[in-house]
């Protein structure tokens, strides 16, 4: 894959699905805390930004990993990919939609909480190693890079709402992430297709 603007693009629209979780609970973390400093916010938004940055690498090496000692498992990435994609954004856009509330976190958090609540909203991106196994681990490490900084920014932003206007966007940044997550799979999937020549279910 060579270093094209829509991949760059394609990695900042990931981030910003794979950070509405984060957003949410910082949001909802950052109620109870009207008062709370920068250094407080730049620590739960780091926590949700290193757990972004790990999960998606960790995907990555094990689907690599996988594929290098069963090579026909390579041609079932695209459906993977779609299928976890078309999942979790599906999953995201019912609860954004109901306006279901699964999260119970209390608003001030400690440590141990804020990593939970790091990797409750981050196990998702671990699928992103089936959408980026294709890539040469220096592209994996700088699309997760970026998914990072976009975490880090979004969180911050939901802290700024949350500390003034409470979580009233959490729904709909629900609905957001759920629409890029779908997009995103299924042009990872026609993509897959074009770039074979022929349908994947016909490649024998």
């Amino acid at each position: 894959m060579n270093w094209t603007l829509s991949f760059f693009l394609t990695s900042v629209l990931l981030g910003v699905a794979l950070a509405m979780d984060a957003f949410s609970v910082s949001a909802a973390n950052a109620m109870g805390e009207p008062n709370m400093g920068l250094k407080r916010m730049c620590a739960i938004s780091g926590t949700f930004c290193g757990f972004q940055i790990a999960m998606p690498l960790i995907g990555w090496f094990c689907v690599v990993t996988i594929a290098d000692y069963f090579e026909a498992f390579r041609k079932f990435i695209p459906w993977i990919a779609l299928l976890l994609l078309l999942y979790i954004g599906g999953k995201m856009l019912v609860e954004g939609i109901m306006n279901k509330d699964d999260g119970d976190e209390k608003p001030a958090v400690g440590v141990m909480a804020l990593i939970i609540q790091g990797i409750a909203t981050s196990i998702d991106a671990l699928s992103v190693g089936f959408t980026i196994s294709e890539l040469a681990w220096v592209q994996a490490l700088t699309e997760a890079l970026i998914i990072g900084i976009v975490t880090f920014g979004i969180c911050m932003g939901g802290i700024f709402i949350g500390k003034k206007f409470g979580t009233l966007l959490s729904g709909k940044a629900s609905i957001l992430g759920g629409v890029i997550l779908v997009g995103i799979g299924i042009e990872i999937f026609v993509k897959a297709i074009l770039e074979e020549g022929t349908p994947v279910w016909l490649i024998k």
